[in-house]
């Protein structure tokens, strides 16, 4: 992950929020496990012992990485939101041209991205697509399905 990560202040600071429970929380706990593990005796027999070791490997590695997404964000100045053009944190309501149904999806960093409250990725296909377009632009966008024409109809906060 080394590309520059925008994010709202709210989604900064639950990602700060994630790595404070998994440091303060989550680490003491599986270091808890191991050593109630190391009591019971050889460790080469030991599943228990093995378990809570490959657990504390995938949290340090989940904490990694939040350290390395944290460190690499930049907090978005939503005062400063062009809405001339589909860019990131814009509300864009789309039209699908073949069966007129409308979306509405908010652009937003891949840490945020949340489909049911009707955020997407900024590096989704679908948004991919729409960045940089302007109202009244119809766009071809690759999804799983095929390609699907869009018109975007509205952009704003």
């Amino acid at each position: 992950m080394s590309d520059i990560s925008y994010l709202t202040e709210e989604g900064l600071m639950k990602l700060r929020e994630e790595l404070e429970y998994l440091t303060s929380v989550e680490r003491p706990a599986i270091s808890r496990l191991i050593a109630d593990a190391r009591d019971k005796g050889d460790l080469a027999e030991n599943a228990e012992y093995h378990a809570a070791k490959e657990a504390q490997s995938m949290l340090e590695l989940k904490i990694a990485k939040l350290e390395d997404v944290i460190s690499k964000s930049r907090i978005i100045d939503e005062s400063r939101i062009d809405l001339t053009k589909v860019q990131i944190l814009n509300k864009v309501k789309i039209k699908n041209i073949k069966d007129n149904q409308i979306m509405e999806y908010i652009l937003v960093s891949e840490s945020e991205a949340n489909l049911k409250a009707g955020k997407i990725a900024i590096n989704s296909p679908i948004a991919k697509g729409l960045l940089g377009k302007k109202v009244g632009d119809t766009v071809n966008i690759n999804v799983p399905l095929g390609k699907i024409k869009f018109e975007i109809i509205e952009i704003s906060k």
